[in-house]
């Protein structure tokens, strides 16, 4: 009975030592707690970070591959040539091969296939510099049928229809000397007429013509040929060629002359696409300056009695052949290119039998020479 008030105060005690035990426990698990909580909260902003690089890793592998399947189908595409027949020619240009045209190197014909049309600016500048490489290679160039005055060369040009400039220069020396002025002609046979102008061809028709024309000059011009476009498209056979020709090379007035060879090359020279020989003057006149007409016309009719012929074009001898978008549709070859070459170019005489004293070539031979 006395033990028990001893033990008692041992009970506060172990009161506070648990109180103690807890609190400290307390306090390790808080620093735990803490410690463990700071990785946790790292990883926890590490792991979007991941995600991003992840899926920013995942989109540049899909580029890369998408990349790499465009690049073999465009290398593929451009191995492969056009779905074309072999030799197939874009309409009014050259051959097309591979994607590119025959020509392939420099100029206006190095452009593929399916390129962007030329502009209309970009085409008259392509024009000027051709004409300017064309008063280069043609200094000399001049209008081929031999006249001495308006009247003559009014009459030659007449009769150079359906016949050469070197067969007519072979006739008119005839016809002139037996009838030297309008007044002559007007009083003409007209069988003996004929009969001179027969080597030209169509020479009834020709006959009736170069009198009518006499007549008119005598009778409504005081046998002078007139000056004017107008006044001379009213003479008998006498159309706008002729009489640019005539203004051009007897007076001095611009005019472009649209023979065959002059409308040939100007749609070879994609200049126009007309066919009619008043549209064709119209859309050349638009695109040179009227000083330039008549020279133009000379040189580009040399051009294509030279070298730029209707059946086999001289492509590989061409100088203009980098500005030509027709490039191709004649012989490529220098070598066989050269001997397709006439006139001077070729070493052969010209079409006058009294050429201008500058020009480089042979006189052509009278009627009957050879």
């Amino acid at each position: 009975m006395g033990e028990q008030p001893a033990s008692k105060p041992k009970e506060p005690v172990k009161r506070a030592a648990r109180a103690t035990k807890a609190a400290s426990s307390t306090r390790a698990d808080t620093t735990r707690a803490d410690t463990s909580a700071k990785p946790t909260r790292e990883a926890a902003a590490v792991k979007p970070a991941a995600k991003k690089s992840a899926a920013a890793e995942g989109a540049a592998d899909k580029t890369a591959a998408t990349r790499g399947t465009a690049a073999k189908k465009a290398a593929a595409s451009d191995a492969a040539p056009p779905k074309k027949a072999p030799g197939t020619r874009a309409k009014g240009g050259p051959k097309v091969q591979g994607g590119m045209t025959a020509q392939g190197k420099g100029g206006a014909q190095g452009k593929t296939a399916g390129s962007k049309p030329e502009s209309r600016l970009a085409m008259i500048r392509r024009a000027r510099r051709i004409n300017r490489e064309l008063a280069e290679v043609y200094p000399y160039a001049h209008p081929e049928l031999d006249f001495r005055n308006p009247f003559e060369l009014l009459l030659a040009t007449v009769l150079s229809a359906q016949t050469t400039d070197l067969r007519v220069n072979q006739t008119t020396p005839a016809l002139f000397a037996a009838y030297p002025t309008p007044e002559d002609l007007a009083a003409a046979n007209p069988e003996e007429v004929e009969q001179i102008i027969r080597p030209t061809g169509f020479f009834r028709a020709k006959t009736k013509s170069i009198m009518g024309i006499a007549v008119a000059v005598r009778d409504e011009f005081g046998g002078e040929v007139p000056g004017r476009l107008e006044d001379l498209v009213k003479l008998p056979g006498v159309g706008r060629k002729t009489a640019n020709v005539v203004l051009g090379n007897a007076f001095g007035v611009p005019g472009i002359t649209v023979d065959t060879h002059f409308g040939r090359l100007v749609r070879r020279f994609k200049w126009t696409e007309q066919e009619d020989p008043e549209k064709v003057e119209a859309e050349i006149c638009a695109i040179f300056p009227k000083s330039d007409w008549t020279m133009l016309s000379h040189r580009v009719v040399f051009h294509g009695r030279r070298i730029c012929h209707a059946r086999k074009p001289a492509c590989g001898a061409c100088p203009i052949a980098p500005l030509c978008p027709s490039y191709g549709e004649g012989e490529t070859d220098p070598e066989k290119a050269r001997k397709l070459l006439k006139y001077e170019k070729g070493g052969f005489p010209g079409q006058r039998l009294n050429p201008p004293p500058d020009y480089p070539g042979l006189p052509a031979p009278p009627l009957g020479a050879g």
